[in-house]
């Protein structure tokens, strides 16, 4: 079955929805690097109710009234990246992470680069909130969406992160 997809306008860029069997499977960056995310086929679905039922929480979430999701995901990856990508769920809106904290957090301490390398590999942008993942100093650290969108949806959220590091 491909994967449908639909084009959200949004504060950080053209976002590309995209669903598999009624569930939400990935969220794209306008600067997506190509193969981050591996897909099948893609054909555009403007009225897929998953991809509506996304977009509108997008949207909340945008202006500041949503600080939860509530949708049906479809992770497509390694069982490791999906712990990651699991744990990524539990951290609350507006709190940060380290590489090393969602490393003890599933088990396996001494994987905090390999947590970092599957952090970058999350498809489920925002809605998994990898953006909420910052170095070990606090500083900012890599994001697909790019920095200027990471630093964005961490202000959105009043971490107070705010410094980049390069």
């Amino acid at each position: 079955m491909p994967y449908e997809y639909k084009l959200m306008p949004s504060p950080v860029g053209q976002l590309t929805l995209v669903a598999r069997n009624g569930k939400l499977g990935a969220i794209l960056w306008e600067t997506e690097r190509a193969n981050r995310v591996r897909l099948g086929e893609l054909r555009e679905a403007n009225d897929s109710p998953v991809l509506l039922e996304t977009e509108r929480q997008l949207q909340e979430y945008f202006a500041g009234t949503r600080h939860q999701f509530e949708l049906e995901l479809d992770f497509s990856g390694t069982d490791f990246q999906k712990r990651v990508w699991q744990a990524l769920l539990t951290i609350p809106f507006g709190e940060t992470r380290s590489y090393s904290q969602i490393a003890q957090q599933i088990g396996n301490p001494k994987a905090v680069r390999a947590v970092g390398a599957a952090n970058g590999r999350n498809p489920i942008s925002i809605i998994a909130p990898c953006h909420r993942v910052i170095g070990a100093s606090g500083g900012l650290t890599g994001f697909a969406g790019g920095l200027e969108a990471k630093q964005y949806l961490l202000a959105l959220e009043g971490t107070g992160q705010a410094e980049l590091a390069f």
